[in-house]
């Protein structure tokens, strides 16, 4: 049994409580429950447009299914897929490909205990500075496999007049080894996470404005990361007072202050008899377990924050905060809007001290459990984001590398979905900012300091053109600089439209098109062309 194949194994076993809402019998649920499982059979053609004689054809057999849920005590929403390709051309190994995001909750106590989880397995880039496919077939470099899963208890109730609240919740992160492929000259390969598990732990009480002119909170909270390669260790702990003044009906000033202590440590990798790291056969560095614990990162002192809140009505909200953390200035801040039904639009801006697990489990947490992700016509990867009316989200900001060190990410997503007259819309754009930490002593020296930045744009649209016929496109875009001196800057392309037709009831046949390319400078750049003909039938 292969590697990848036993991680499939072990991402379906942690999903296995999320799958055990869908399987309650009928009677046991006042519910509204949608189950669609199916099985896919497509033949599929990649050509590279700058050398006319590399065309690729392989067979893709899937099975997968989508699946909604909402009953009295639960909810869930399930998008999984399982594909097996096999290739015709030399030289290739036929693939498996898993790929899915859910999102599940159920009131173990209505209205007062909930267990809630979530789950995602995609593929992400491995080195910013690499190639940068958007469709990911073939002999494909810099892509590996991300599996990450999460679940905890939330609490939330009343003693009198005080709110009280806490939850926490556990999680695991695992990253496959692949190769980047060819860098730039010069380029040192970064050290590629393996694995780790994290926790996160909060509680808080206080009181609404009401019986006082104001509202207050008091809590704190505690995390933790525990990633394998080099042993590397975050861990936060918080204590902050918070509160909030209402101004008008809808505005209100709000604002905190605390306290926080944050250490990040690391050991250092083997090294050989000339001092220098050695790299084991999955191309990672290998941990010296003797070494001494080396810190990267000790912020403790002082926290506070101020800004608005804006609540004019229960479809639109505005929280935007100032303040000092991290030892320099912080903005943070969060927009929903959904003026009716047809329309959703969701703007957050971030900076946190994170690491690549935390941050992935944090985006899932971050995610409702009603959403709609679309995946990639031809690849059938998850195409990065998936859009809900109360919450939407992109992973391209924890995808866009899978460097090992820990990091301060900033940056600004927004998401907006827009139904209406038959026609599904929905647009993505993003920044984000990684600033590596790292410890001076260790065999990762190098990345301390070192920033990398993702722009990113995805546009999909879709409509339902007769009573059995669909059709629906994606453009997407990103621009990649990673911050190494002398590294090249990498822009990727692509858009693909399919066509879906109904044959008998169940039966369905598609066919799709795609141009996908991107730049490197320094390097040739990329363009391949893709075709797509399938049959699907859901059961």
């Amino acid at each position: 049994m292969t590697t990848k194949t036993m991680n499939i194994l072990k991402f379906g076993a942690l999903l296995s409580p999320l799958m055990a809402i869908a399987a309650q019998p009928a009677h046991a649920r006042d519910r509204n429950v949608e189950v669609a499982p199916y099985l896919e059979v497509q033949q599929i053609l990649v050509a590279d447009l700058k050398d006319g004689t590399d065309v690729l054809t392989y067979t893709s057999v899937a099975a997968g299914i989508e699946t909604s849920i909402t009953t009295r005590q639960a909810e869930a929403q399930v998008n999984l897929r399982y594909e097996r390709r096999f290739f015709y051309s030399d030289g290739l190994n036929d693939d498996d490909i898993f790929s899915g995001l859910a999102r599940g909750n159920v009131q173990v106590v209505p209205n007062v205990l909930s267990l809630e989880g979530g789950a995602l397995a995609t593929r992400s880039r491995i080195d910013l500075r690499g190639q940068s496919p958007s469709n990911l077939v073939g002999d494909i470099d810099n892509v590996t496999q991300v599996y990450s899963v999460y679940a905890g208890p939330t609490l939330a109730t009343n003693v009198g007049a005080l709110d009280v609240n806490a939850a926490y919740r556990v999680g695991y992160t695992k990253v496959e080894s692949e190769d980047a492929g060819i860098l730039p000259t010069g380029q040192q390969p970064i050290d590629v996470f393996d694995d780790s598990v994290s926790h996160a732990a909060s509680a808080s009480v206080g009181m609404q404005p009401g019986e006082l002119p104001f509202g207050w909170s008091v809590g704190g909270g505690w995390e933790r990361e525990d990633s394998g390669q080099l042993d590397q260790r975050y861990e936060g702990k918080y204590a902050r007072a918070d509160v909030t003044v209402p101004v008008t009906p809808t505005l209100a000033l709000v604002g905190g202050i605390g306290y926080e202590d944050i250490q990040i440590s690391e050991r250092d990798a083997l090294r050989d008899v000339n001092g220098d790291p050695i790299v084991g056969d999955d191309g990672r560095l290998v941990t010296d377990e003797a070494s001494p614990r080396l810190l990267s990162y000790d912020q403790d002192g002082i926290i506070w924050d101020a800004g608005v809140m804006w609540r004019p009505s229960r479809r639109t909200s505005l929280e935007a905060r100032v303040g000092q953390r991290y030892g320099s200035t912080t903005y943070a801040g969060s927009l929903g809007y959904q003026p009716n039904e047809n329309t959703s639009l969701n703007v957050s801006v971030y900076d946190t001290v994170t690491g690549f697990g935390s941050l992935l489990n944090n985006n899932l947490a971050s995610l409702g459990t009603s959403f709609s992700s679309n995946r990639n016509p031809l690849s059938g990867e998850l195409n990065g984001c998936a859009f809900g009316q109360t919450s939407s989200l992109c992973f391209n900001d924890a995808l866009q590398s899978v460097a090992s060190s820990n990091f301060r990410a900033r940056g600004v997503n927004g998401q907006l979905a827009y139904n209406y007259g038959g026609w599904n819309t929905s647009v993505a754009v993003g920044y984000s900012r990684r600033t590596y930490i790292a410890s001076q002593f260790g065999a990762l020296a190098g990345f301390d300091g070192l920033v990398d930045q993702n722009y990113y744009a995805n546009f999909a649209i879709g409509t339902q053109i007769d009573e059995r016929s669909s059709f629906d496109a994606n453009v997407y875009a990103n621009l990649l600089d990673s911050g190494f001196a002398g590294a090249p800057n990498v822009l990727g392309l692509g858009a693909n439209a399919a066509y879906y037709r109904q044959i008998i009831p169940g039966l369905s046949g598609s066919a799709a098109v795609g141009l996908d390319s991107f730049q490197q400078d320094g390097f040739d750049s990329e363009l391949t062309a893709s075709a797509l003909l399938g049959l699907r039938y859901d059961f």
